[in-house]
């Protein structure tokens, strides 16, 4: 008798990340659902030239900037975790800082006693943290931002609803918090969202950092599994060691 495994949804960009994503869950012996809750649209921007310093927050900041022939030459390269650091060393840039702690508080954390008075350049998304430009601002710097690109929810998102739903998700792994807020969005278009958000708390839910997790709990879902740091693997294997218990 062949055994079944568990089924865990994945919420990925619908690109190599959740191929990429697909492919660990199946390594570690479970069924993915890929669901593809984020699409990029890009902003056609680069990161200005003129600052102290310049933050680079997402592998996908990194490549649309150096895409778009981006030259930080004479500025200190800040990256807020190890894929975006790796990022940018594969594209041929020198990766100066990157904050012990992955989240935007670290980084915060570990600027704040040098940029009083500094110029400071964050580059990314439309939905980032004001944590970061907060607290930056606070400890003196002048702040500028630009968005390189925009998170949007991609059409046909949506099957991992419906399977949470009828009680078939055995886990789920949301890796930001738009994921999570397009996923109750979804549900509550769909006339759901109490169902969806038992089946999900039925399942093993796991999520890639505190800010997806305090969203998350925000919007009624119980969060099992946060690995100590941002990053996929670690928390396909966190949730599927959880769930294997």
């Amino acid at each position: 008798m062949t055994e079944t495994r568990p089924t865990v949804a994945v919420f990925r960009p619908d690109d190599d990340r959740l191929t990429a994503a697909v492919e660990t869950l199946e390594s570690l012996g479970v069924d993915p659902l890929g669901d593809p809750m984020l699409a990029v649209e890009p902003g056609g921007t680069t990161p200005r030239t003129d600052a102290d310093y310049v933050i680079l927050t997402s592998k996908t900041g990194v490549e649309l900037a150096a895409a778009q022939g981006w030259d930080p030459a004479g500025t200190t390269v800040c990256a807020i975790g190890e894929s975006t650091a790796d990022a940018l060393e594969q594209a041929g840039y020198a990766v100066d800082i990157v904050p012990e702690e992955f989240t935007s508080r670290g980084l915060v954390d570990r600027l704040a006693g040098e940029v009083d008075g500094a110029r400071l350049e964050v580059a990314r998304s439309d939905h980032g943290s004001a944590v970061l430009l907060d607290g930056l601002e606070a400890a003196g710097a002048y702040v500028h931002e630009t968005i390189l690109y925009r998170l949007v929810r991609p059409d046909g998102a949506g099957v991992s609803v419906e399977r949470a739903v009828s009680g078939d998700l055995d886990g789920a792994l949301f890796t930001s918090s738009l994921t999570v807020e397009h996923f109750v969005d979804i549900a509550s278009e769909r006339g759901v969202r109490d169902d969806a958000i038992a089946g999900l708390n039925d399942a093993v839910v796991g999520t890639i950092g505190p800010p997806t997790k305090d969203t998350a709990e925000a919007l009624g879902i119980e969060v099992d599994v946060v690995p100590a740091d941002a990053d996929f693997e670690q928390l396909a294997r966190a949730a599927i060691e959880f769930l294997d218990e």
